[in-house]
């Protein structure tokens, strides 16, 4: 099976799990808090201040990060494992759904499929994930490369190349962003002076079953997939964390995801028109072009961490747009996007949206790590408060120490991966439940990118990278890095002197 070969390991510093940053979260654990229920003549008059003290111990409590402890669990026969697992399939079966389709893509929000977890949903939830991961193992991070921000294959064999050729999608269109804020942990740039673009970054991609993923689930899906980004913490800081209107009622979104859905300059090639906006039109041509053929359709947004929240920016602007269309969301890992009366909005147009969230990880927390839709006990007194973040839809909780193929300690990175998400899924019953023993997803790897598996598997830590990073022997004898095939080139430009591509005319060559 062809396999993507780049590797997240351009990684700052600062996201050492040893760094002060993660050390004063993790201290956390030892803080207490103590409430004095003693009447008095000013408590007993005053119930939002009651209210108020217990809803700040119960998110206290909330933050509180469950590390698991450091030993790990003792797997009977570690042996026994790799036999079976080194000669089994990495996929589940594909079962034929279409009887049940609107209720596996959440016409009753997952009602009854969640605890336990249905397999055929299970299955759907794995396909869309690994859509949302593969945005990460096409992406172009090395910052020697003048193509650095792109996408490293074309659409036509972006599948193949990843491995996922079996899923049954084609991609049609790939999506650019950029921001007019200044978020450099988001926006991957090159190093050198020209650059195929420096203003945007290849954010995801549309895709639409094939005739036979239609018949097997029942319906046409257009999947849209947003790529999220490898610093989490950094681009969080940058964030302004302000909250600010969309659309016409009191809905609110947080500024910074709203300025990577929208940003568009005309002095950028690939940003004339926003994510928004390339996005939106792709989506409504491929909704017109299978309605008017008397099919159904629906329309399905994954995404992981920042992707996740462009994932329910651009669902808002789809039901918005398009009327009557199922819409649902698969995020993982994702943030909090927008206030109470965005939630509802959502709801109100009908969108489903199911969160993944794995307990250890901090990154759903934000924003509104204190100020979020813990404080709606106090609507009675105060009544909505527009200006607290909310998250929205159904969750699903993975919990690390379910999995025996996991270490124990804290490990931000691992926790956050979208591997560690997968692998955590495809192993999900319930809650109560042990990991499943017959679960088929390659083990291997969650360690991509991280180092999350056991010593007991001899899986290298971060061992996803390109052959020989990415070099190549010549045939004088000499290592050098190679040049793209000219079809997996952004645009078949030729070379500007010590400009980007985005400010200067075509040259064709």
């Amino acid at each position: 099976m062809a396999m993507s070969t780049m590797i997240h390991n351009h990684l700052p510093p600062t996201l050492n799990p040893s760094s002060n940053r993660v050390s004063v979260i993790r201290s956390h654990k030892d803080h207490q808090v103590v409430i004095d229920h003693r009447p008095s003549s000013q408590a007993s008059s005053n119930r939002a201040t009651t209210l108020l003290a217990e809803s700040f111990s119960n998110l206290l409590d909330h933050l509180h990060i469950e590390t698991p402890p450091k030993s790990n669990l003792n797997h009977p026969n570690w042996d026994l494992i790799f036999e079976e697992k080194h000669s089994t399939p990495t996929m589940s079966p594909k079962e034929v759904i279409s009887d049940r389709w609107q209720e596996i893509h959440g016409e009753n929000d997952w009602d009854n499929l969640l605890h336990p977890l249905h397999p055929w949903l299970r299955r759907e939830i794995v396909k869309y994930g690994e859509f949302a991961q593969a945005t990460y193992d096409a992406f172009d991070f090395d910052t020697f490369s003048e193509y650095c921000g792109s996408c490293r294959y074309n659409c036509g064999k972006f599948f193949e190349k990843l491995g996922l050729d079996k899923n049954g999608y084609k991609i049609c269109k790939y999506i650019y962003a950029m921001s007019h804020i200044d978020m450099p942990q988001w926006l991957q740039r090159s190093q050198l002076g020209y650059t195929w673009s420096k203003d945007s970054n290849w954010m995801g991609f549309v895709a639409v079953s094939d005739d036979e993923e239609t018949r097997r689930i029942g319906r046409r899906d257009i999947v849209v997939a947003w790529r999220g980004t490898v610093a989490p913490s950094e681009w969080y800081e940058d964030f302004q964390r302000k909250l600010e209107p969309i659309g016409e009622a009191d809905a609110k979104v947080e500024h910074g995801f709203h300025t990577i859905y929208t940003s568009k300059s005309d002095f950028t090639r690939y940003n004339k028109s926003s994510a928004s906006e390339q996005v939106m039109k792709e989506v409504s041509r491929l909704v017109q072009l299978y309605r008017e053929k008397g099919e159904e359709v629906s329309v399905t947004i994954t995404g992981h961490s920042l992707g996740g929240a462009l994932a329910l920016l651009n669902a808002y602007e789809v039901a918005a747009t398009i009327p009557g269309l199922p819409i649902s969301v698969i995020s993982f890992g994702a943030p909090r996007v927008g206030n109470n009366a965005f939630r509802e909005e959502l709801h109100q147009m009908g969108v489903k949206t199911l969160r993944v969230v794995v307990k250890q990880d901090l990154v759903p927390r934000m924003p509104g790590v204190v100020f979020n839709e813990s404080l709606q006990v106090f609507d009675e007194i105060t009544g909505p408060l527009d200006w607290v973040y909310t998250h929205v839809g159904v969750e699903l909780k993975l919990d690390v120490r379910s999995s025996p193929y996991l270490k124990r300690g804290f490990n931000f990175l691992g926790f956050h991966s979208q591997e560690t998400y997968l692998h955590l899924v495809d192993g999900f019953i319930d809650s109560s439940s042990p990991y499943r023993s017959d679960a088929r997803r390659d083990v291997a790897l969650v360690n991509k990118a991280c180092d999350m598996l056991v010593d007991e598997l001899r899986i290298p830590r971060c061992w996803y990278q390109m052959e020989n990073k990415g070099l190549v022997c010549n045939g004088h004898g000499r290592w050098v890095k190679p040049k793209r095939d000219p079809e997996d080139i952004p645009s078949p430009i030729g070379k500007p002197h010590f400009q980007s591509l985005d400010h200067v005319q075509p040259i064709y060559l």
